[in-house]
């Protein structure tokens, strides 16, 4: 699955909301070692990076094409091309931070107690996840690739894998001196003349067009376009509202 940093951050500002939303719930520490897991193109790591000027900071990404786009954007930090579930360090940090990524990442049954060990004492797991995978924009986006014209055409789809929110209590309340958790859906006025499906092209549907050659994925967003369209209409300004819901979980070791 290759990722287009362009496309992704076309909605930067949409994007970093939440992220800003789970920096101000962090408790007040002073971490000496900051991990972004999932760290993208390295704009939330730079939010990291100016809330901490004097901590060691690590992005963590499996795409290369995001972390060459952080390394430019961030040439202070250190950077490093592995997925969450292959990371590991001698070093404790302090507070691992991830937004919008661990939900690519299965297992949450394991990988939550893992990262919250990993921690130092006092270390803090921060983590926004998307929570709309029930959506009709998602719904559609698997009826459509489920449908007898394309199915074997797209690729393995993954939506994400998240778990309720009394899994996450069961499973790190007994290792946390303090838990938050919350949601969100945030409403955002997207425009252009295919909102819904520029937000969903940028994260979503890559694993769907992975496989497709330019001309079939043309054709697979013009239909999935006019149901997105359906489902989204814009009002008479041409704004369109797309309700998105987030996840967000704040344990203190």
């Amino acid at each position: 699955m290759t990722w287009e940093p362009d496309r992704y951050l076309q909605f930067s500002d949409e994007r970093l909301r939440p992220a800003l939303d789970l920096l101000g719930h962090i408790p007040p520490i002073r971490p000496a070692r900051v991990v972004d897991l999932g760290c993208g193109a390295g704009n939330v790591t730079r939010l990291l990076a100016e809330r901490w000027p004097n901590a060691e900071l690590v992005g963590l990404d499996s795409s290369p094409e995001m972390l060459e786009r952080a390394r430019n954007a961030l040439p202070s930090a250190r950077f490093e091309l592995t997925g969450v579930e292959q990371w590991d360090s001698e070093d404790a940090p302090d507070l691992l931070f991830s937004n919008a990524a661990l939900h690519w990442v299965g297992q949450h049954e394991a990988l939550f107690p893992r990262l919250l060990d990993r921690l130092s004492p006092g270390g803090v797991l921060a983590v926004q996840m998307p929570g709309n995978f029930d959506a009709p924009s998602h719904r559609l986006v698997r009826e459509l690739a489920t449908s007898s014209v394309w199915s074997g055409k797209v690729g393995a789809g993954r939506m994400g894998n998240i778990l309720g929110m009394a899994d996450y209590h069961r499973l790190l309340a007994p290792r946390s001196t303090r838990l938050s958790l919350w949601e969100t859906t945030y409403w955002q006025a997207l425009h252009g003349a295919s909102p819904v499906l520029d937000w969903l092209r940028g994260t979503t549907l890559l694993p769907y067009i992975a496989p497709m050659d330019e001309a079939t994925r043309q054709a697979f967003f013009g239909e999935l376009g006019s149901l997105l369209a359906d489902a989204y209409p814009a009002d008479e300004n041409g704004t369109t509202l797309f309700p998105f819901r987030r996840i967000f979980i704040v344990a203190q070791r």
